[in-house]
């Protein structure tokens, strides 16, 4: 393990001599510093939980671990782990890794002896809210830990500018009482990276006249759009929606926050907007990120997709959309302009049409970034040329955005320019076949010359091709990401309209290896996303997102040890990184060269916000003065009998709430324990929770409610709860800050229909007449609805709820008959609530109920009147008792 920086090991002492929260810019190596700890405390004879992490992050926490010699390496507790043996694995000590469902059900059973821990590591502090189950754990190990320490670390600032005093809620959430804040300005952190800055390099790249056109053409219509979106919505005159900041990364974030609180009451129009909004941004991308090949294939497949499936986007017919494709084609091909002379014979007519269509010439512009890269490689197989000073060639590192901007460096760089975009241009349209001889031949010329791009130097002449491992990665169908966005439902729509960035929409590179054989690229590096090009010297591409692993780039940077790091794409994140980086290897050379400029913004209101805090002695729960310790501000235990003059207190019995175990992935189980009642975790195959010996909950949410309407599950879940408990509960829960409408606008139906979910609901109390239908805006207000529920009450029992099963033999005295017959009885005339029990009583079966008389019907029944219409009901045929009607009148 690499030795800790200066201000790293200032970071490092701060925090281990005082409990609190580190918030460090992006790129500084928080993992770095919670790496530290967990080495320090990976021993038998110390008890440290780490929350927030994900397997890849623990996965590469326990390799470098590994790497530096650590003996007793971190252990995971998984549900592999029997409970009966859960309480000897914590005791055996050291670092432990755990999913916080298994940690929240250990500490409320007594499994994990949390007097014993030693303190707890919060990885991506940001994350912890109130009601999540993270914070819910931190409560339950203060409340029974007074003596353990809590250290949270986070490299998100920016997750702090949302929502009211977020720093400070966070702090109360983490039970810490100092905040230390790492800015990259800050001065100790500046001072440091100063002494061993990498030598930067910055190419700036203009764009051609081709390009600057349609780049205009679409800001034109964005603010076309943005127009349109104003005037159909009124109330979004806003200064956020503007065409500034339509073009920012946040926007869609913006208009999420404007549009979600009254998304289901928007028209077709104000959606296909924000869809088209969307798809224009992605446009922006795509027009500096890739080729003009792609950006055609991308707005043809716009324009195919609207006449298929009859989607009129209004943009499509603005003079700027005209503009956009003119360009966009002269990008990739311009019309011959030439007329066949002299008239075919009858037999040739259909030669002469063919030829009378007009002839693409290609013309095939390059990104001018490539230019720029083939340039900067040249300068770099220049340097390593006399490179003897410097111990020899060095690696080269280029990063590109994602995964297929990667793929087409790679392509580019090995086959050129030219013989790239031929090939791409044949595989995309597919309408030229002389492109396709010209990419074989292209081929075959690099094959014998060395399987090396001439233009790249003597260094690629006789540098091998080499095998990406990802050679497939990019087969998609085409227009994938485009068909899927038609024909959603509007809800669907809201939330796959965006066409991904890393998504193919075409099949164009498919097979993009295909023609060459090359050679296996046999290094040994620790990431699978890489794409190799060189092997002497070691050049490779590594995308810079979309990979499995978080940490997949760093373990290449530390692998590799580039001298070259060439930046396609620029991002602040990697840029700290190499600062760190170079300044973790004193005297080694690195520079950076960066192919796009970028903007970096400070915001100081975080400093701001650090000074203006207020944080109490009793912040840190060590003591019971921390009111944040307490469930309740009345006990749970004590509760008000109304009935009594002035309201005096009556002692009661502690209110218990059993819980399913699948419940704990819900935020439900924290707030209900936090209003002072306990929570008993078990297995429930009926139910969600359970208040009362006779109040069974069923909780859905939205989506989930949807679901199981369309697959029966819930009618079975009904039936079950409808048969043991005498009060049924289907609980809905929904996010008020994102209303929702069963029934979308301008739909409503006179009649019931089957696939509509108003009727399936409506449906479903009519058939559970004691099903209890509850609609919550979120959990805090079900957590106080469960606590009124219970009141007067006796509470459940784990025991007899874990019997209860869909087979269950063990029935209430009130529900000891087979509940298909009773629901038929329920259906005769003159049966009701009322009497059908003592029907029941009295009669085995229905074939016993038709050998009765009216007599001794009226005797069960009590009444004459229903035992007449019960009576008529079974023995009487149609025309007999449409004979007795008119009798009557």
């Amino acid at each position: 393990m690499a030795a800790l920086l200066e201000h790293e090991s200032q970071i490092f002492l701060e925090l281990f001599h005082r409990d609190g929260l580190v918030v460090c810019a992006r790129g500084l190596g928080i993992d770095r510093l919670l790496l530290r700890f967990l080495r320090l405390y990976c021993e038998p004879a110390s008890l440290v939980l780490v929350l927030n992490t994900s397997p890849a992050e623990e996965e590469y926490f326990i390799d470098q671990l590994r790497s530096d010699g650590v003996v007793h390496l971190p252990r995971r507790v998984t549900n592999e782990i029997a409970n009966n043996t859960r309480y000897e694995f914590y005791t055996q000590g050291g670092v432990i890794f755990a999913t916080s469902r298994i940690l929240v059900v250990d500490f409320l059973t007594d499994r994990i002896p949390a007097n014993l821990i030693t303190g707890i590591l919060v990885y991506k502090a940001h994350r912890i809210i109130e009601s999540c189950q993270e914070a819910f754990i931190l409560r339950l190990y203060r409340q029974k830990n007074k003596q353990g320490f809590i250290k949270a670390f986070t490299d998100n600032a920016v997750a702090f500018n949302t929502g009211f005093c977020h720093v400070e809620r966070v702090m109360k959430n983490l039970f810490v009482g100092k905040l230390y804040l790492w800015p990259r300005f800050h001065i100790a952190v500046h001072s440091f990276l100063e002494k061993h800055k990498p030598e930067v390099v910055e190419i700036h790249v203009a764009m051609t006249p081709a390009m600057l056109a349609i780049q205009t053409a679409i800001l034109d219509i964005l603010n076309a759009c943005l127009r349109e979106l104003k005037r159909y919505n009124p109330a979004l005159e806003v200064e956020d929606l503007s065409l500034e900041n339509a073009i920012a990364k946040p926007f869609d974030k913006t208009i999420r926050h404007y549009l979600d609180p009254l998304w289901h009451q928007l028209g077709a129009k104000t959606k296909s907007l924000v869809q088209d909004l969307k798809i224009l941004r992605t446009l922006l991308l795509y027009l500096t990120q890739y080729d003009c090949v792609t950006f055609l294939n991308l707005l043809e497949s716009l324009k195919a997709s609207e006449k298929a499936f009859g989607e009129n986007s209004g943009w499509l017919f603005l003079d700027s959309s005209t503009s956009m494709f003119v360009n966009a084609r002269a990008r990739v091909y311009r019309i011959a302009d030439e007329k066949l002379k002299g008239k075919a014979s009858g037999s040739e007519k259909r030669d002469v049409k063919k030829e009378n269509e007009p002839k693409r010439e290609l013309v095939l512009e390059s990104n001018p970034k490539w230019e720029a890269l083939r340039e900067v490689l040249k300068e770099i197989e220049n340097e390593n040329k006399n490179s003897d000073n410097l111990g020899g060639p060095g690696q080269v590192l280029i990063c590109a955005s994602d995964d297929r901007a990667c793929a087409q460096l790679r392509e580019y760089i090995i086959a050129g320019a030219e013989a790239f975009l031929t090939r791409l241009y044949n595989k995309t349209f597919g309408k030229d076949e002389k492109a396709g001889e010209v990419w074989i031949k292209d081929q075959k010329a690099i094959k014998s010359k060395g399987n090396a791009k001439p233009d790249l130097g003597p260094q690629a002449k006789k540098a091998k091709l080499t095998a990406s491992s990802k050679q497939n990665k990019h087969k998609k169908q085409q227009d994938r990401t485009i068909i899927q966005m038609i024909g959603k439902t509007e809800e669907e729509k809201r939330e796959e309209v965006e066409v991904e960035d890393n998504e193919e929409l075409s099949g164009s590179q498919e097979g993009n290896t295909e023609e060459t054989i090359p050679e296996d690229f046999d290094v040994n590096l620790p990431s699978d996303c890489y794409y190799g090009i060189f092997k002497d010297p070691l050049t490779i591409i590594h995308p810079l997102q979309g990979c499995g692993d978080p940490y997949a780039l760093t373990r290449v940077l530390h692998e590799v040890e580039p001298r070259y790091v060439v930046l396609y794409d620029a991002e602040l994140t990697f840029v700290r990184q190499l600062e760190i980086y170079k300044a973790s290897r004193p005297g080694k050379p690195l520079r950076q060269v960066d192919l796009a400029r970028f903007l970096v913004c400070v915001c100081l209101w975080f400093l701001r916000e650090k000074a203006s805090m207020v944080v109490p002695e009793e912040r840190e729960g060590r003591d019971e003065t921390n009111l944040d310790l307490l469930r309740d501000a009345r006990p749970a235990s004590v509760s008000a009998d109304t009935r009594k003059a002035g309201g005096q207190e009556q002692k009661g019995v502690q209110q218990t709430v059993i819980v399913d175990m699948r419940e704990f992935r819900s935020e439900l189980p924290s707030l209900i324990h936090r209003r002072g009642i306990d929570i008993e975790p078990v297995t429930l195959e009926v139910g969600d929770y359970i208040l009362t010996p006779d109040i069974c909950v069923e909780r859905k949410s939205i989506s989930d409610l949807i679901g199981s309407l369309n697959n029966g599950r819930l009618y079975a879940q009904c039936v079950s709860m409808c048969r043991y408990y005498k009060r049924p509960v289907l609980l809905i829960e929904f996010d008020p800050n994102k209303p929702f409408s069963l029934i979308p606008r301008g739909s409503l139906q006179p009649e019931i229909s089957s696939n509509d979910v108003t009727s399936k609901l409506t449906l479903l109390t009519l058939h559970f007449p004691k099903l209890r239908i509850l609609w919550c805006p979120s959990p805090h207000a079900t957590a106080e609805l469960f606590e009124e529920l219970k009141q007067n009450h006796p509470q459940p029992n784990a025991e007899t709820a874990m019997a209860v099963t869909a087979d269950s033999e063990i029935l209430p005295e009130s529900d000891k008959y087979n509940p298909g017959p009773q629901d038929f009885l329920l259906k005769m005339p003159g049966v009701n609530t009322k009497n059908c029990r003592a029907l029941m009583t009295h009669v085995k079966s229905i074939a016993e109920l038709v050998t009765l008389s009216k007599d001794e019907l009226s005797k069960i029944l009590g009444n004459a009147a229903s035992a007449t219409q019960l009576y008529d009901f079974i023995h009487l045929t149609y025309a007999e008792a449409l004979a007795k009607g008119k009798s009557k009148r």
